[in-house]
């Protein structure tokens, strides 16, 4: 299974990205998947998680209001749509997946995408 993030940026306090990951070599359909982040210096941080159907959602309080997950099963793809952003939010995000969403929200899922860099300046 490979999964591939892009749609990272340079962008402005305040403004909105989109992330996307797409995913390949398995069945989409049937994996939980989660949004992590890493800034320079601090510890990988799980940010959203989101089960096989959508039907379940988890955020982080650092992002809960600002960001949104979702997924697109006919297209093999999650993405994470990210408003008013802050230059705190400056890292490279990855995306990950796993066959439960409580292994992602542990923080052992079982496949990485390879990252995208966000930088937000102020």
């Amino acid at each position: 299974v490979q999964l591939q993030a892009s749609g990272g940026g340079l962008v402005q306090a305040g403004g909105s990205l989109r992330l996307s990951c797409a995913v390949s070599g398995g069945t989409f359909s049937r994996y939980a998947m989660g949004w992590f982040r890493q800034a320079p210096w601090k510890e990988r941080e799980l940010l959203a998680s989101i089960s096989w159907n959508g039907g379940s959602t988890y955020y982080a309080n650092s992002v809960k209001g600002r960001f949104t997950i979702s997924r697109d099963n006919a297209k093999n793809t999650m993405y994470l749509q990210m408003n008013d952003l802050k230059p705190d939010d400056t890292a490279i995000y990855y995306c990950a997946a796993a066959d439960g969403e409580r292994q992602i929200r542990i923080g052992f899922p079982t496949y990485w995408g390879q990252g995208t860099l966000v930088t937000v300046s102020s």
